[in-house]
């Protein structure tokens, strides 16, 4: 019997061993190699991974090559191959006083731009070189040239600067179009977020049509909204459809910790083909304008005028032979000058509420609305007057050069 034990017990053994050894063999583990060198070399040169899933108990196996690329990241290389070369990096520097009140430079942080001429033109923001004592292009080579600004536009935050390229051949970014536009368009963003130079980030259009406020308090209208990453550093870089034509100007983000969190905006780049050649050839956007004294009006001046509306812009003085006086709009009496702070206010003239069909609220709101006018073009103007509502029609002049929203 003890025999027969052993001889179970054996067998058992062999048997479990056997079992193991093809257990092995199956999963790959112990693995006879029957190919010849050549045909290894060919495998490691050119490799294949099958990726093998399970999902609702299907099998679904995907091939991936290292030298195979989805129609989509082909073109987001092919745009960014083409084009990263004409996004440059802006660096600034302020003035500052010192403790002796001695004005000295600082650094005055850094923002993105595209090279929209081969004479060196770049676009940005305007907040990215307000103020800056000095500027200077960053290529994407490492070269350094300083630059000027030329033309600057706060009402849009844009403003181009140039540069002497010194014979370099320059990559350019040529305009698009962004009043064909469509959410859920495919979008590409390419500056320096961080400091990290040409960095690209994609995305949809979110949203069209944005009118957003900027610090300074004034209204940028159409907006392009977009979730493609934007963080300081972006703005001024270009935003691009996928042809590789620029779009927008990424200008800025909404966020509560200071990073991205999906939502950013764009000047269109209709804007800037309108205001662009005003910038090279003034150094400002010519715009119309209404030859009136402008009053916000405020809860006290409301209360001592016992006005008959809260929101909007007293018309406090104007000149004969002005445009708004051909129109037939009225000023305040003159006899009865009012102090008000360092001001005089002249009660009894035409509250502006709206132009061309947008509410005008304050000072901000008649810049904005009056934006993307031109003197000689004219514009629809709604009136209150004493308790009624009055529309007539203006004929803008040039605006003031006191006048520049800076």
């Amino acid at each position: 019997m003890k025999g027969n034990h052993k001889g179970q017990m054996l067998f058992f053994s062999v048997s479990s061993l056997l079992l193991v050894v093809f257990l092995l063999i199956g999963f790959g583990v112990i693995e006879f190699d029957s190919k010849d060198p050549a045909t290894a070399d060919s495998v490691i040169q050119d490799p294949v991974f099958v990726l093998e899933t399970s999902l609702d108990n299907q099998i679904y196996s995907v091939g991936l090559s290292d030298n195979e690329y989805t129609e989509s990241e082909q073109e987001n290389i092919r745009i960014y191959e083409a084009l990263n070369k004409a996004v440059v990096n802006i660096t600034t520097e302020k003035l500052s006083l010192n403790w002796f009140l001695e004005p000295v430079p600082t650094d005055g942080g850094t923002g993105s731009g595209s090279i929209i001429d081969k004479k060196g033109y770049v676009l940005t923001n305007y907040h990215v070189v307000k103020d800056t004592y000095k500027l200077y292009i960053n290529l994407f080579d490492g070269s350094q040239f300083e630059g000027e600004v030329i033309g600057q536009d706060s009402e849009n935050d844009l403003a181009v600067v140039q540069f002497d390229p010194d014979g370099f051949d320059l990559t350019t970014i040529s305009f698009g179009n962004s009043e064909t536009l469509k959410v859920g368009q495919k979008v590409l963003a390419i500056g320096n977020p961080f400091g990290y130079d040409r960095t690209l980030t994609t995305g949809i259009v979110s949203g069209l049509s944005r009118p957003v406020r900027t610090s300074r308090n004034l209204v940028i209208q159409g907006m392009i909204q977009t979730d493609a990453s934007i963080n300081p550093g972006n703005s001024g870089g270009p935003l691009l459809d996928s042809h590789g034509r620029m779009i927008g100007i990424n200008t800025m983000i909404y966020t509560p910790s200071g990073g991205s969190v999906g939502i950013g905006f764009a000047v269109p780049v209709d804007t800037a083909k309108r205001i662009v050649p005003d910038l090279i050839s003034y150094g400002h956007v010519n715009r119309g304008w209404i030859d009136i004294y402008p009053v916000q009006l405020e809860p006290n001046i409301v209360r001592y005028g016992k006005l008959a509306v809260s929101k909007g812009i007293l018309v406090s003085r104007l000149d004969s032979g002005s445009n708004a006086a051909a129109a037939g709009i009225r000023g305040g009496d003159l006899n009865k000058p009012v102090q008000y702070g360092r001001s005089v206010i002249y009660f009894g003239g035409d509250i502006i509420v709206n132009i061309d069909g947008l509410e005008v609220n304050s000072l901000e709101d008649l810049f904005s609305a009056l934006e993307d006018n031109k003197p000689g073009e004219s514009v629809e103007v709604k009136l209150i007057r004493g308790k009624k509502n009055i529309t007539t029609t203006v004929i803008l002049t040039e605006r003031p050069e006191e006048l520049l929203a800076e």
